[in-house]
């Protein structure tokens, strides 16, 4: 089979095409999927310049997330079958094989039955930007009904799902973007105001929405500066999570302390790392719960570019690039 590899730590020109051997199920609850797609994340371009999260691994094949169809399956297997189309978020962080390729081996447990009304590239773009979202809104800050979220990078991959999980549960949204198009769109996801930040200090209107209280929960998608002042738009006592590590002076967490806000990380790819199964099976009730918002009409999942297989290259240099809107996803089929 055909696949792209990260021979080494570095840019985008360190992945390459090459023949691989098809990967071969090994285990009684193992499934052999023939990829369609795989959705590239803006963590696959952090892991090919930090030599992932298995280093002596290299070279090893990118991509968590993937859509195609079961080939074939193992003798235990009872949640699929052969024929049945399937998306899922496993592998390509150094250890098992990725997904920017032409097959691929998992447990039955880890894929979901893909959404009759997305094709193969949507479905692929979904997986691991439901979970982070879903995680983060839900089991980490805990957002209820009538509260108030400000979501930064609200266009992005993660940002524009997470938009519409918390419309779905009753919260007013607040979001932040970088242009008056990003801002039309988000709108049409149910973003209940969009704040482009070149324009408008964030901080400032979500207080002048909010009748200086702030929003209850902040959902940080970019880091940096973007964190430390999100604090001083958190409601006293609210909750602030995160995807990115940190690097507030001692200024900026007085005044975390101060408000009293709770702060919780978000790394969907924690149970793949440390092999967890039950959290890995939580993970793909996720991706089934969001299939049947798919279904209803309820999500959907913005794809800004396809690429053929041999582009993942150009596909980084336009994560990186920070300019995107919604999903880039790699055609393997």
């Amino acid at each position: 089979m055909k696949a792209i590899f990260v021979t080494a730590a570095g840019g985008p020109e360190v992945l390459q095409l090459r023949e691989a051997v098809t990967p071969q199920i090994s285990g009684a609850h193992e499934v052999l999927v023939r990829l369609h797609a795989a959705g590239v994340n803006p963590v696959d371009t952090k892991l090919r310049t930090k030599n992932g999260y298995h280093p002596s691994a290299h070279p090893y094949i990118p991509g968590c997330d993937g859509a195609g169809v079961v080939e074939a399956a193992g003798d235990a297997v009872t949640r699929v079958k052969p024929g049945d189309a399937v998306f899922f978020c496993h592998g390509g962080i150094g250890g098992a094989p990725g997904n920017y390729a032409e097959y691929a081996v998992l447990h039955e447990d880890y894929c979901a039955l893909k959404p009759a009304r997305l094709g193969m590239t949507e479905a692929a773009a979904l997986p691991l930007v439901l979970i982070t979202a879903w995680e983060a809104l839900f089991e980490r800050a805990h957002l209820q009904p009538g509260e108030t979220v400000l979501i930064h990078a609200a266009a992005g991959g993660v940002g524009h799902v997470a938009v519409q999980l918390a419309k779905e549960r009753g919260a007013r949204v607040f979001a932040t973007v970088s242009s008056t198009d990003k801002a039309a769109f988000v709108k049409t996801l149910g973003a209940d105001l969009a704040i482009d930040y070149k324009q408008q200090d964030f901080v400032e209107a979500v207080l002048h929405h909010t009748q200086g209280k702030g929003a209850d929960v902040v959902f940080d998608t970019v880091g940096g500066e973007t964190f430390a002042k999100s604090f001083d738009a958190t409601k006293v006592y609210g909750r602030v999570a995160t995807l990115l590590a940190p690097t507030c002076d001692a200024a900026q967490w007085s005044v975390a302390r101060q408000r009293n806000l709770i702060i919780a990380y978000t790394l969907m790819l924690t149970p793949m790392f440390y092999g967890m199964h039950d959290a890995l099976v939580a993970q793909r009730s996720i991706l089934e719960t969001g299939a049947h918002l798919i279904e209803t009409g309820k999500l959907e999942i913005s794809v800004g570019r396809v690429l053929p297989l041999a582009q993942a290259a150009d596909a980084h240099r336009l994560i990186e690039s920070g300019h995107s809107t919604g999903k880039i996803v790699l055609a393997t089929a």
